[in-house]
């Protein structure tokens, strides 16, 4: 039996190994990430993708989404040719893999291939959850589930070039926000001086991730901020604000174009929880909170069917804005 993944502490002796068991043995892994995936999310599944096809494995690597399409800002990670249509992924996987996903919903589509494989092995740091695998190798003290993923292929002895350094650094460098974060560890900077003796270049990750935005995302994010609202008030401090997908056809920009509002929003002052709405393609309301700690925005996203951090979570909503916000600020 597995432990607790809602425990603190590290991953138990024995699930390590059981992990390498199950890995060894499979011929062929079919590896999942939750969807809309950020760097962590996507950089952990094909670091560990490459990293067992070059040692022979048929690897298969996804994320459930109808629209299926890697977010513009990560599309300059390695190991992409592994990817299929969630429609191409095995229906009854041998072996199947999940990264960054605490909850098996976040699995989109792949949820239902991840109920009919023989063995799940679960890869995370969120301490909330769930522990939907057969095997959950999940620390919540870990400061991005790349740290999980880098020590899972040192287990299995499989070396670490540049490309897979690559997609494991881009998953540490942003899951600590460039490691300003509380998530930072002594462990964290000791990992990076590892990934970055392979010969990585930083500042083209740097560059990719956080420097780079077609015209209209300026367009779109002075929209946001004129709607920016704050309320001192509620609970320790709110400031919100909301993007349509009118603000965005408007400029030709998709979603995944809007990720980085949340970051300016969260600067104000005046505020301890930072709520940005943005509305997807098919009109749902992609709720992200952000916590300079006075809150566990991670329970209020609970609370409403998503998860996270206490610091940064989030949660899907089907309610209008005004909605969506009245049951936010009750539970703030």
């Amino acid at each position: 039996m597995t432990s607790d993944p809602r425990e603190s502490g590290p991953v138990p002796e024995r699930d390590w190994d059981r992990a390498v068991e199950l890995v060894s043995a499979a011929g062929e892994v079919a590896l999942a990430c939750h969807i809309s995936p950020d760097a962590d999310a996507l950089g952990s599944m094909l670091a560990v993708g490459m990293a067992l096809r070059a040692e022979g494995k048929r690897v298969t690597a996804s994320f459930g989404e109808r629209r299926f399409r890697v977010p513009r800002l990560l599309r300059f990670l390695p190991g992409q040719d592994l990817l299929v249509e969630p429609g191409a992924y095995p229906t009854a996987p041998e072996l199947m893999m999940t990264f960054d996903v605490p909850i098996a919903d976040r699995l989109g589509t792949l949820a239902v291939n991840a109920g009919k494989t023989r063995e799940l092995v679960v890869i995370d740091h969120h301490a909330s959850n769930t522990g939907f695998g057969t095997l959950n190798l999940v620390d919540p003290a870990a400061a991005a589930t790349a740290v999980l993923a880098e020590e899972l292929l040192v287990r299995l002895g499989l070396p670490i070039g540049e490309e897979v350094a690559t997609c494991l650094y881009a998953g540490l460098v942003t899951d600590t926000g460039s490691f300003r974060y509380s998530s930072t560890t002594p462990e964290a900077h000791v990992m990076a001086a590892r990934l970055l003796a392979t010969g990585l270049n930083p500042e083209q990750i740097a560059r990719e991730v956080w420097d780079r935005s077609p015209f209209g995302y300026l367009r779109v994010l002075g929209t946001a901020l004129d709607r920016a609202v704050l309320e001192p008030s509620t609970g320790p401090g709110l400031v919100w604000t909301f993007v349509t997908r009118e603000d965005r056809a408007a400029q030709g920009l998709p979603y995944d174009e809007v990720e980085g509002i949340i970051d300016v929003v969260r600067r104000t002052d005046e505020a301890d929880v930072a709520v940005i709405l943005k509305e997807d393609d098919d009109g749902a309301w992609q709720v992200s909170t952000r916590s300079k700690g006075a809150v566990d925005v991670a329970r209020v996203c609970a609370a409403l069917g998503g998860g996270g951090h206490a610091r940064a979570a989030g949660f899907t909503s089907h309610l209008s804005v005004e909605r969506t916000m009245d049951s936010l600020r009750a539970l703030l």
